[in-house]
């Protein structure tokens, strides 16, 4: 019998994204921690070690089974740190996958967010054979709506998550 096909190892010229591992918790302490991160995504509520392995369980690993597909450590290829997350997510309230990143402020304004997002696009199309991608960010989110239209997402129009919350831009790129 046949694997089911996923998309939890990809690589490009400079990065590998890996599935995220419970031992990634330093990591992700400090990623869900930063400013940009708390502003433009949301307060996760970690703030110790077992809170962010809850993380990983809870939302990567449980999507990795259930979808074959997650959020994923990027990590760069020469020396293996890890720089931020990116991959695809299924949120109930979309049809479709929406893609997901975020990044280390240290590692901005050097391509490696649009190489891990392409790399993530690619696989999406040709391993899940996906023909459609989604991608929610806040409306005041220059920089990452800059990035999505540059991987070629349009502009379709505006979702709230939960009762109550903001309004976020909705953008659309067919595969």
């Amino acid at each position: 019998m046949s694997e089911a096909p996923d998309l939890t190892a990809v690589e490009s010229r400079r990065l590998v994204l890996r599935r995220l591992c419970e031992d990634d918790h330093a990591f992700l302490l400090d990623l869900l921690n930063q400013p940009s991160f708390v502003r433009f995504i949301g307060d996760r509520g970690v703030r110790t070690v077992e809170q962010a392995r809850k993380y990983v369980r809870d939302g990567p690993l449980a999507s990795y089974a259930r979808h074959g597909f997650g959020l994923l450590c990027v990590e760069l290829r020469r020396g293996g740190a890890p720089i931020g997350i990116c991959g695809l997510l299924k949120r109930d309230v979309l049809d479709d996958p929406d893609l997901g990143f975020a990044f280390l402020p240290d590692y901005w304004g050097k391509g490696y967010a649009q190489e891990a997002a392409q790399a993530v696009l690619d696989a999406a199309r040709d391993r899940l054979g996906l023909r459609r991608v989604a991608a929610i960010t806040q409306p005041d989110n220059a920089a990452s709506i800059r990035l999505l239209e540059k991987l070629g997402f349009v502009g379709q129009d505006t979702v709230g998550l939960t009762e109550g919350e903001s309004e976020l831009r909705l953008l659309m790129l067919a595969l």
